[in-house]
């Protein structure tokens, strides 16, 4: 046995609460491992029975997922005094070996006297990672409000471009969409069965993207008002719709009060310590923090970093999220560079807020392993960045087989502890990444695309225009209008209509929320996507080149490019068992 390949410790990626009486205990091995036991039991169980050593009940594991190079194995245990002690038994190729804390070896070489078993101390209530419910049951929207919709009574203002004039754009365009024309389209979101909008900043800045912002407590004028965001929230709130905020809390715009102050009184700004000032020269206007002046996001001066340890940043900005969720209803917070802010920022902010309103979806931009962050007392989840790189790669590699794809999607869907997967914000395109229409080889295959986002568990979000296939690379390209002109004459009701289906199929069906899923897999059709989720539905996406023929059983649910019990290349069929 590969017993270099073993992995588990007692904390939140391999041992954690599932719920007030369940204890998850998982463990990682090699592929060479045939089959996995827990010997466990309370620890002082063998007190109770008088006893002269500990020992416990054998339990089997089962496979949770395979990996490239690796096999979970996990077990779902119910401790009746919220307790757990264990070791672990693995058998290969005929032998069986130890796992404890202290060491790994055969069976045979065990001692009890040396063993240092691993330990669940106690399940308390209030540690289990608890996610808001209604995160699972959510598909979203992001909006850019300055590109998405300008609503019908809005003045012209000579500094707006004209909607839909993108030639030759430039960073600063400023187009006019505004928090009233997001409110004017919900009814179009609520019938492609959108049930939260995520909206980037809205707060007053100097830049279209507004992620430099001068004043947390005003919405940008070119935006609205605070009643213009109260009379959405409600409205999207009437429909069903839930909305989440962006927080820009990692830096801020150089018109921000703070900065100016300190520009302008240096070491004698009050306000000093609420960044990282490096240098007495540091307010010089040199674009770049290169020199190392002062910390900003990136190397951008234009937005100085603030100094999340310092108790009155905290403060200021745990009132102001308290303000959001008590006074505007907001459903969500989406942190901006999550991972650069401290842990005890996000902390203080959560326990705050979760006193106002226990099922404020707390959400992480983080764009790798985020476990540090979800303990359950910061984030509730985070952006899902691996998936769309995974889908990405496996779409547009043709060495790529199915079996790649069912690696990398195992890797997403087993990196946190199942209550936090079931609230990862899954997505295939943002306002930071190319637009998936764009790297996708024609409508159908943008279609499978978004067929596996919907059927995997978290919740889903499509980026504004992706349901018309709209394209673009990079910023502003990946940033243009909403073309609603072209929208309500129908042009694009084909494509949308197709993926609207998608979403209420996602919306009607449980078991495609859930993380049981099971790979089916045949080296005769390496490219095609076969799953089948807990036992109910298959769903199945052709990525390859040729068509695949199939006979499913059961009530076809979708389909796109199936004819005559023929699976055409890009066709996607998902079947109810």
């Amino acid at each position: 046995m590969n017993i270099s390949a073993v992995s588990h410790r007692s904390t939140i990626e391999f041992c954690y609460a599932s719920d007030e009486n369940t204890v998850t205990v998982n463990i990682k091995t090699a592929k060479d491992v045939d089959r996995a036991f827990i010997i466990s039991e309370d620890p002082f169980i063998h007190e109770l029975r008088r006893q002269p050593h500990w020992s416990g009940v054998k339990t089997e594991m089962h496979k949770l997922a395979e990996l490239k190079y690796h096999i979970i194995w996990t077990v779902k245990l119910q401790p009746r005094y919220k307790r757990l002690r264990y070791y672990f038994e693995l058998e290969s190729e005929g032998n069986t070996f130890v796992v404890c804390e202290n060491k790994i070896c055969p069976v045979e070489e065990n001692s009890l006297a040396s063993m240092q078993y691993f330990k669940y101390a106690w399940l308390n209530v209030s540690d289990i990672i608890t996610p808001p419910n209604w995160v699972k049951h959510t598909v979203w929207y992001q909006i850019m409000p300055d590109r998405f919709c300008r609503s019908s009574n809005s003045p012209e203002d000579k500094k707006f471009r004209k909607w839909g004039d993108f030639s030759n754009p430039q960073w600063n365009d400023i187009y006019g969409g505004n928090i009233r024309g997001i409110t004017e389209r919900l009814g179009y979101l609520k019938d492609l069965g959108i049930s939260g909008i995520y909206l980037t900043p809205i707060f007053k800045s100097g830049s279209n993207h507004k992620y430099n912002t001068f004043d947390y407590w005003q919405i940008d004028p070119d935006f609205g008002t605070e009643e213009d965001l109260t009379e959405l929230v409600d409205t999207a709130h009437t429909m069903g719709i839930r909305v989440m905020l962006d927080a820009v809390f990692n830096h801020c715009g150089q018109e921000f009060f703070a900065w100016k102050d300190v520009c302008e009184k240096g070491r004698g700004s009050r306000y000093y310590d609420w960044f990282f000032i490096n240098a007495e020269n540091f307010a010089d206007r040199n674009f770049s923090t290169e020199d190392g002046r002062f910390f900003s996001f990136s190397f951008w001066a234009g937005m100085p970093k603030l100094n999340t340890n310092n108790p009155e940043v905290v403060e200021y900005f745990t009132k102001l999220c308290v303000h959001w969720a008590k006074d505007w209803h907001i459903d969500g917070i989406r942190f901006d560079v999550g991972d650069e802010v401290s842990h005890t920022f996000i902390n203080s902010l959560n326990s705050a807020v979760k006193k106002v309103n226990p099922d404020v979806y707390f959400l992480g931009e983080i764009w790798t392993d985020s476990l540090p962050w979800l303990g359950g007392k910061e984030y509730d989840s985070v952006m899902n960045y691996p998936l769309p790189e995974c889908v990405t790669d496996f779409f547009k590699n043709p060495n790529q087989t199915f079996k790649d794809f069912e690696y990398a999607l195992n890797y997403c869907r087993t990196l946190y502890p199942e209550q936090v997967t079931g609230a990862l914000f899954n997505f295939l395109d943002t306002h930071d990444t190319p637009r998936v229409a764009e790297v996708s080889k024609n409508n159908d295959e943008l279609l499978q695309k978004i067929a596996v986002i919907m059927t995997l568990p978290g919740s889903a979000c499509i980026y504004y225009g992706t349901e018309i296939a709209m394209k673009g690379f990079d910023s502003p390209y990946n940033r243009a209008t909403m073309p609603w002109n072209e929208v309500d004459s129908g042009k694009y009701d084909d494509i949308k209509s197709k993926i609207s289906a998608l979403i209420h199929l996602r919306n009607a069906r449980k078991d495609f929320k859930s993380n049981e899923f099971e790979f089916i897999y045949t080296e005769d059709y390496p490219r095609l996507i076969h799953y089948v989720k807990s036992g109910k539905a298959d769903i199945l996406i052709n990525a390859q080149e040729r068509s695949y023929k199939t006979a499913p059983s059961g009530k076809i649910l979708f389909q796109n490019g199936y004819e005559n019990g023929e699976l055409k290349p890009y066709g996607i069929l998902i079947a109810e068992r």
